[in-house]
């Protein structure tokens, strides 16, 4: 029904869930990065190393800030060229998410990181360059799609960004189901939620079946970032309520929870039936502006508060690792 990658930067934990055959993909985050740059483990030391060691070879005319920024692209490529080699199918890539309101730096350091596995033998067209659904983030997107650089589009928490990333031809994108119910649950929602009508549960399937209806074949939907709509104990919740969506990106305790489970588990998404099930107009009538995309941002509160607190949040894993690759230097 759904393809699955697996959330992590755990090259143990990939490599144990790649050989069952029942992932194919997997995706990483700035989070994820930093821990392995900062965990102490001999293969991620080596990662580091090799990383700055690139960057004073390549960086030579460089100011130190730049060289700096160089070894984390590396970093971040060492890490993926070695998932690369444990999976078949994509690897997700994040651009520096400080750039994330910068078209033309965004694009440059895709360039680069695509380079990177490039000369390390990962063809381009097995690696996602992740970047954060702003507004900057879907225009840099659309310019390095049509350079044959595929995108997944992460923090998508609103119709809007969903709408807009399609429509600039974007591969994949990232809703977090999971963090759309936090917003909720904090703002006057329930709290809890029968899985259909969990809020997150609800972006998610409202963006598939828009995808489907107006012909956006080629743009994948991936949510990512669980809960349990109904609480502790029902972990899966989300994951089987979206049981038929394009792909899902799932961390390992949540993958070991569906393997273990019995429960019987029924398609509930479908290209067959999303037409149909699909209530919206085209948004913006097929053309999202900037200026649209900016006004529907402000009047969506959750996506606009949800979005800023993930920019922030991996803005400052970024920032460790920042300060710790700066020491080697």
């Amino acid at each position: 029904m759904t393809t699955l990658s697996i959330d992590t930067g755990d090259l143990d934990v990939i490599k144990e869930y790649a050989a069952t055959g029942l992932i194919s993909d997997a995706t990483t985050n700035p989070l994820f990065v930093s821990q392995a740059g900062l965990s102490g483990d001999p293969r991620y030391v080596a990662f580091v190393d090799e990383a700055v060691a690139y960057a004073k070879a390549k960086g030579g005319s460089m100011d130190q800030e730049d060289r700096v920024n160089l070894a984390i692209d590396r970093l971040a490529v060492n890490l993926g060229k070695e998932i690369a080699d444990l999976v078949q199918g994509y690897v997700s890539t994040e651009v520096d998410i400080r750039e994330s309101f910068d078209i033309e730096t965004s694009v440059s350091r895709a360039r680069r990181i695509i380079a990177m596995y490039e000369e390390l033998g990962v063809p381009r067209e097995r690696v996602l360059i992740k970047l954060a659904a702003t507004w900057e983030g879907i225009k840099a997107a659309e310019i390095l799609e049509k350079e044959g650089i595929t995108c997944n589009l992460t923090l998508v928490f609103g119709f809007a960004q969903a709408v807009a990333c399609a429509q600039a031809g974007v591969r994949l994108i990232s809703p977090f189901p999971g963090r759309i119910l936090d917003w909720h649950k904090n703002n006057g929602g329930a709290p809890s939620y029968e899985p259909s009508e969990d809020p997150g549960v609800v972006t998610v399937r409202r963006i598939y079946n828009y995808y489907k209806k107006y012909g956006h074949e080629r743009t994948i939907c991936m949510p990512a970032s669980w809960r349990p709509s109904r609480g502790q104990g029902y972990e899966t919740d989300e994951l089987v309520a979206l049981a038929g969506v394009d792909r899902m990106t799932i961390p390992p305790p949540l993958l070991e929870k569906l393997a273990d489970s019995k429960d019987p588990l029924p398609r509930l998404l479908s290209p067959e039936t999303a037409a149909s099930a699909c209530t919206d107009g085209e948004l913006c009538g097929g053309s999202i502006t900037e200026k649209d995309f900016r006004m529907l941002m402000t009047a969506d509160v959750c996506t606009a508060t949800k979005l800023a607190e993930g920019i922030n949040a991996f803005v400052a894993e970024t920032e460790k690792l920042r300060a710790a690759l700066l020491s080697k230097f």
